[in-house]
């Protein structure tokens, strides 16, 4: 997800109008204390995730390319040729890319809440898809949202790449789902990528990376509080800790407090204790099995998933039968 902010001075003003502070004061206000995956992206927080793609340990990003690339066929096969491709949450363009080469689509949806970052990559797909109809969204995916007129005759095809639907509790992706449902239509199918389970010792990696990558990306997301809401967090006393919750099926991100220590924004005080964890991201791993089951119960109809050849992630084309 790519969710860029800016601390205008309404914002910091009157925090009610603001969706980034009264999702902070609310999730420190909670007992265990929480903050929205969301807002790792600014632009040092996209930065940091595009080199936590390429690190050794990162295993997710190039084997879901190495589907795409490898199954491109079959996955073209699977949907409908001149059809609006609808991607919820729009990053960095280099799997969207491999769909569009590989498929032929009549148009692109990409959506996003960052208006200025979906511009740039519109404009640069352009580029490179010059015969292709690009009509940027910007909106909240994982809230309603409507198409341009212009694909509202077309086939629809959502694409939901990078295992993100990984970072919402089961409900809430369930309540995803059923929204993507909602907005493509009956007939639509969904493109989504899914990490599986696998080793801990392989998910431990990934998360706890030597060259330290991950842990900036996550206390990131202290400094983008401290900027933006004229938070004094001390980056000093947090430290990054990911660890595999075998009962809950997901690696859990947190920010450890190191000592005993308060934090100040917008007029709120949140004491921590030593130890007291900040729970910033979930990523849940499925079997085949119960990602399917998932979506079925979500309203859409499994057709078909290609995963790479040690079976670390999937690609699941899903149908919105009538």
């Amino acid at each position: 997800m790519n969710v860029h902010m800016t601390a205008l001075a309404h914002e910091l003003l009157d925090p009610k109008d603001c969706p980034f502070a009264k999702d902070v004061i609310a999730g420190l206000s909670q007992q265990p204390k929480r903050l929205p995956p969301k807002y790792f992206y600014d632009e040092t927080g996209s930065k940091l995730f595009e080199q936590i793609t390429l690190l050794p340990e990162y295993y997710p990003t190039r084997t879901e390319l190495r589907i795409l690339r490898d199954r491109g066929a079959e996955i073209a096969a699977a949907i409908p040729k001149n059809a609006a491709l609808v991607e919820f949450g729009a990053g960095a363009t280099t799997k969207v890319r491999l769909l569009l080469q590989q498929c032929a689509f009549g148009a692109y949806v990409p959506v996003d809440i960052s208006g200025d970052f979906l511009n740039g990559q519109a404009d640069d797909l352009r580029k490179d898809f010059p015969d292709l109809a690009i009509h940027p969204v910007v909106a909240d995916f994982t809230t309603p949202f409507e198409l341009p007129p212009d694909v509202k005759d077309m086939p629809k095809v959502g694409f939901f790449p990078g295992s993100t639907i990984g970072n919402f509790d089961p409900h809430e992706a369930c309540a995803f789902l059923r929204s993507a449902r909602a907005i493509l239509g009956d007939g639509a199918t969904l493109i989504v990528g899914v990490d599986l389970e696998k080793d801990e010792r392989v998910l431990h990696d990934a998360y706890n990376d030597d060259a330290g990558v991950t842990a900036r990306f996550n206390l990131n997301m202290l400094v983008r509080i401290n900027r933006d809401l004229g938070g004094n967090f001390d980056l000093s006393g947090f430290r990054h800790r990911a660890i595999y919750n075998r009962e809950r099926h997901r690696i859990e991100m947190h920010l450890i407090s190191r000592k005993a220590q308060t934090g100040r924004l917008l007029g709120h005080t949140f004491s921590f204790r030593t130890g007291e964890t900040i729970h910033t991201e979930s990523s849940y791993k499925y079997s085949l099995e119960r990602f399917t089951a998932l979506a079925r119960g979500s309203g859409w109809t499994p057709r078909a998933s290609w995963t790479d050849p040690d079976r670390m992630f999937s690609v699941h084309a899903l149908v919105a039968e009538g």
